[in-house]
């Protein structure tokens, strides 16, 4: 009986010293101050809107006499869509992201590592869209999260943050130094 208790004992403090860890990390990432909430999803699906556009301008090739040279068959491209829109609100990690200089460090809110998991740069930000959350991403993100697809060297990557966080968002890629591109759309 001893022992059991010792067990569950050692288990709560373990658990309890976790949790506090999480927020001694938490507080050391904002202690620099410029940051905000920010989930993100890195190689995200093309939203199904793009997707039925391209599935009309693909029946409209069909009837022109076939597809254009090097690329994919109709029936794998669809496949490939259907798969795509099936992701709704799955793929989406929670995170703090912190600015630093030129880029945006995100950092995993369910981690320990102390570095950032991925890092933005203000110059390669390409913003391709704003929008609401829609179907399964209503249930996976914040209440109040505005979403905004970007491309990223070629990736696309959605980051949900609030309108407050999206404002200093566009302010910062808008500030960009002379010489320097700002994609906002």
């Amino acid at each position: 009986m001893v022992l059991v208790l010792s067990l569950c004992g050692a288990a709560l403090l373990l658990a309890l010293a976790g949790l506090f860890a999480f927020g001694v990390r938490r507080r050391l990432l904002q202690r620099s101050g410029g940051t905000f909430d920010c989930n993100l999803r890195w190689d995200a699906p093309e939203p199904a809107v793009y997707a039925d556009e391209t599935a009309h301008d693909d029946q409209a090739r069909s009837r022109d006499g076939g597809l254009e040279s090097g690329r994919e068959p109709a029936r794998e491209r669809d496949h490939a869509r259907e798969h795509d829109r099936g992701h709704g609100g799955k793929g989406w990690a929670y995170g703090i992201a912190r600015y630093n200089g030129d880029q945006i460090e995100w950092f995993r809110v369910f981690s320990y590592a102390p570095r950032p998991r991925r890092f933005l740069e203000r110059n390669l930000i390409e913003v391709i869209q704003r929008r609401r959350p829609e179907g399964e991403e209503e249930l996976a993100l914040l209440s109040d999260a505005v979403i905004l697809a970007c491309s990223l060297h070629g990736t696309r990557v959605e980051l949900a943050m609030s309108e407050d966080a999206l404002t200093g968002f566009l302010a910062w890629l808008e500030a960009a130094p002379p010489g320097q591109r700002a994609n906002v759309a």
